[in-house]
């Protein structure tokens, strides 16, 4: 399946170059630019006495330098703060060294008022008197064109992801970055961890045919990386003209980290994402958005907790059996208060990660459906077949539609998940 727009064999060479400068690079606190594009930021400090600094932080410290002489517009959300909870709109509105005149608002808004599917509309902020575009569903030309008005030179991009390829924000990201190379503009990421580790890239790759605001582009269902990362990738492999990318790195971070080792307070990103617990099942139990069981939706767990009318213990035992790594499930009765079932209790299964070391979330969200067809005779996939966009093609509706089994499943997408893994080799920052 073809990844990007380059193929694999042309940047072969640019790889190996781009490896072999690494260690030099970092060592100066920078990663090697390719195609324009650069990279600032500490290298990480030695194991003892570690503490992560995120890309703000990293800024903030160095005078804001790579901001100096600019109009800055910021896109991000309520997870835009600091270690001691500021936001970092008002931190920097706040500083004359920075001239920050305009705020990007993405799905949910810039201060987080809307739910799934909505956002904010243009208003001045009361708190800084700063005019708020929205960006969300806006793309391309009309995108750029709200950077145009804005008269912003520089936008940066500071928000916290959850590590699945159909949470929204990376692509926000992507339209920003795609939409700032057609306006003119610099984009500055500013890096935060990916709160489920960037151990490995797990999951189906979408098939470009499939793309939506939930995969505008083929990478893994949970791709293993960190923000600054994926707009490296993007910008390299899939934006028809690279955008001026800088990106700030955080210090202290490892691949190994999970979001409890970086010492930051958790700010819910979306409202249905209330703790990094939430965010560690997400990027397999969101494929149940697709059917027509509850993904937990106006509960207190969402995506931990899954159900419908006449489910009852049977699904808890047959999944219970599949003997999925890291987890155990528990036969679990609930009423949404919103969403699917809305005031109508429903049963079905709450998931209790044990291992999170072991826990695979794609393959647990495969058995999970493996499991709720086999048991329970109401079980239905969306008549939008949304459940093709969230895992990027037909293959795992139409093998479990089948009868396939979970390893049967996931073997389908073995050879482009490889393919993906050695793409996303090239763009990772840390080591």
């Amino acid at each position: 399946m073809r990844l990007s727009r380059r193929s694999l064999l042309a940047t072969t060479t640019a790889t190996l170059a781009s490896s072999a400068a690494a260690p030099a690079a970092a060592a100066q606190g920078r990663t090697g630019p390719t195609e324009g594009p650069t990279e600032s930021g500490r290298a990480a400090p030695a194991s003892g006495g570690r503490r992560l600094r995120t890309g703000f932080e990293q800024l903030a410290a160095d005078g804001y330098a790579p901001l100096d002489g600019e109009r800055v517009g910021v896109v991000t959300n309520p997870t835009g703060i600091t270690r001691d909870v500021r936001h970092i709109v008002d931190v920097m509105h706040a500083d004359d060294r920075v001239d920050l005149t305009a705020v990007f608002g993405p799905e949910h808004g810039f201060r987080g008022t809307a739910q799934a599917g909505g956002s904010e509309s243009r208003y001045d902020d009361p708190a800084t008197g700063l005019p708020v575009y929205d960006t969300y569903l806006k793309s391309g030309r009309p995108l750029a064109d709200v950077f145009t008005a804005s008269g912003v030179d520089t936008v940066v991009f500071d928000i916290q992801d959850a590590g699945a390829r159909f949470y929204t924000y990376i692509w926000t990201l992507y339209d920003c970055m795609e939409a700032a190379q057609l306006a003119g503009k610099r984009l500055v990421v500013l890096d935060r961890p990916n709160p489920v580790t960037g151990r490995a890239a797990l999951g189906p790759v979408l098939h470009p045919e499939f793309a939506t605001f939930v995969g505008r582009q083929p990478i893994a269902q949970a791709h293993g990386m960190t923000v600054a990362e994926l707009a490296r990738l993007f910008n390299a492999e899939f934006l028809t003209a690279p955008v001026r990318l800088e990106t700030v790195r955080m210090s202290g971070w490892r691949r190994s980290d999970f979001y409890d080792a970086s010492g930051l307070p958790w700010v819910p990103p979306s409202p249905n994402m209330p703790t990094p617990e939430t965010a560690l099942v997400y990027a397999g139990t969101c494929l149940f958005e697709g059917t027509n069981l509850s993904e937990g939706r106006g509960t207190t767990r969402p995506f931990e907790l899954l159900g419908a009318e006449g489910i009852d213990g049977r699904w808890a035992a047959e999944a219970n059996g599949l003997g999925l790594a890291g987890v155990r499930l528990r036969e679990a009765y609930f009423a949404p208060t919103f969403s699917k079932f809305q005031g109508r209790t429903v049963g079905g299964v709450q998931l209790h990660v044990h291992d999170r070391e072991a826990f695979d979330p794609v393959r647990t969200g495969v058995g999970l459906l493996v499991s709720a067809k086999r048991t329970w005779s109401g079980f239905a996939w969306r008549p939008d077949h949304w459940i093709d966009k969230l895992t990027g093609s037909e293959r795992v509706r139409t093998m479990i539609d089948a009868g396939a089994d979970t390893d049967e499943v996931v073997a389908g997408w073995r050879e482009e998940l490889a393919a993906f893994r050695r793409t996303r080799r090239e763009y990772l920052l840390y080591r």
